[in-house]
């Protein structure tokens, strides 16, 4: 299952980055290789089965003091 998204991640990569490097389009080369990486990080040790933590108690850790602060 990993081999699959592991392949699914290069078909990814292998579409879009010639048009992008071609284009010369590097901010948007740099976010999509960002937003690629994030992926992979979050799905293959999802798709292994390890736990992954949910972004929303993060979320809400960053943002608490300040809706604390909107509500005084």
């Amino acid at each position: 299952m990993v081999l699959l998204m592991i392949l699914a991640f290069l078909g990814i990569i292998g579409l879009e980055v010639p048009g992008l490097v071609r284009k010369k389009m590097w901010r948007e080369l740099t976010a999509f290789a960002a937003l690629l990486v994030i992926g992979m990080a979050l799905s293959i040790p999802q798709t292994l089965g390890m736990t992954i933590p949910n972004p929303n108690t993060y979320i809400e850790i960053l943002f608490k003091p300040m809706v604390e602060w909107l509500k005084k």
